[in-house]
């Protein structure tokens, strides 16, 4: 198993626009911000890569946790390491809720493979779910892709960063296939996948954390050109 850690400062922590997520008793310090890279075919085969990060506020830092398998060994192992991490998160860390984007695609996976291995875990008794592609959906009504909310953010990711999802199944398809293989990767290959999982959930923690400057002032200014129209 690959376990990866990093630290990321934050400097701006202002929650003057964070986004308001039912009753607004939420706060970005309290979410696990959390995004997998998985294998489906015909049914979920595997999580290829589990990737989670929180704000830790003692010092102002986001903590991101990787963990990607080696060979079909692992599949287990994997769920077993996420449950793990999971209930910490909840427990020690004191995490409320779980942010993603587009989440039930992850959801569907992860907890057909807990029931499939009998790993014991319930995201609903932990965790109150926030998924930013919805909430976007609610106030402008139509969908959108995590690449272009986060240039909507002014985010940037450098464009050897990104992986198409069909790539991504390519190459777990082949870990599970031949237990050699993740020794014959290049290992600017495997950093490139950890970094490009890295960046899906530190976004998130962004856009959560900025939501009210990029989405609802936005909302506010088309609404106040369609009412100078009507006038």
């Amino acid at each position: 198993m690959i376990v990866r850690q990093n630290t990321i400062k934050v400097t701006d922590l202002s929650k003057e626009n964070m986004l308001k997520f039912g009753d607004g008793d939420l706060s970005f310090e309290d979410a696990v911000y959390f995004d997998l890279e998985h294998y489906v075919y015909k049914k979920p085969k595997c999580v290829g890569v589990f990737g989670a990060c929180y704000f830790s506020a003692e010092d102002s830092e986001i903590h991101v946790t990787q963990y990607m398998i080696e060979n079909k060994e692992e599949v287990k192992d994997i769920l077993i390491l996420a449950k793990s991490y999971l209930e910490d998160i909840y427990t020690n860390k004191l995490k409320k809720s779980i942010v993603t984007f587009s989440g039930n695609n992850d959801f569907t996976v992860i907890n057909y493979l807990f029931n499939k291995f009998q790993v014991d875990f319930s995201f609903q008794e932990h965790f109150t779910s926030i998924d930013l592609q919805k909430e976007y959906e609610k106030v402008n009504k139509k969908s959108i892709g995590l690449k272009n909310l986060e240039k909507q953010f002014f985010i940037e990711r450098e464009e050897c960063d990104l992986i198409s999802g069909a790539n991504l199944a390519k190459t777990f398809h082949k870990v599970l296939k031949d237990s050699d293989y993740i020794f014959r990767m290049p290992k600017e290959k495997i950093e490139k996948i950890l970094i490009y999982n890295e960046a899906d959930v530190v976004n998130l923690f962004h856009i959560y954390k900025d939501w009210k400057k990029h989405i609802t002032l936005e909302q506010e200014s088309s609404e106040e050109i369609k009412e100078s129209c009507t006038v």
